[in-house]
């Protein structure tokens, strides 16, 4: 767990001024005002020195408690308008709809969607099998991403289906 020792104060303020920081597109000065309501006297300033010391603490812990995925995820990628350029959105999604991870990317090869690949199981684990489109950028990509298992002696396998 995240230690708060030294803190002058309680976990639980520190803790609910990180979440809503990080959870709502909230100012420092906002959260100030927002604490200050709520009988909680902190500087915006203090409240910056707490997110940048325990979010990043926070995430790995949540990280860990993540529930585990379904061992067989469906990947695929689309054509999407973002700030008014065209570019690929890589998503994986497991069998009870939850979606993994995602990605965008300028290019629609096998660097990008392996990538995409190995960002997904670094944050969620090897799957057993993936259900791709049959795209050559998928297929290339989990290709890849066998043979770098192979590469390290690993004897599993992600089975394409």
């Amino acid at each position: 767990m995240v230690s708060f020792k030294g803190a002058q104060f309680p976990r639980d303020v520190i803790l609910h001024a990180v979440f809503f920081y990080v959870r709502y597109a909230v100012s420092y000065r906002d959260l100030e005002e927002i604490l200050a309501e709520r009988g909680v006297r902190v500087d915006h300033a203090t409240l910056n020195r707490w997110v940048v010391k325990y979010a990043s603490a926070l995430a790995a812990v949540a990280q860990r408690r993540k529930a585990r995925t379904a061992p067989s995820w469906r990947l695929d990628e689309t054509y999407v308008k973002v700030r008014g350029n065209w570019c690929y959105l890589y998503r994986a999604v497991d069998r009870n709809g939850q979606t993994l991870d995602f990605m965008l990317s300028e290019h629609r090869d096998e660097a990008a969607a392996l990538s995409f690949l190995a960002k997904a199981v670094t944050s969620n684990g090897l799957p057993r099998s993936c259900a791709i489109d049959k795209s050559g950028a998928n297929t290339a990509g989990l290709a890849g991403m066998n043979a770098a298992l192979r590469r390290v002696g690993s004897d599993r396998r992600i089975i394409a289906g």
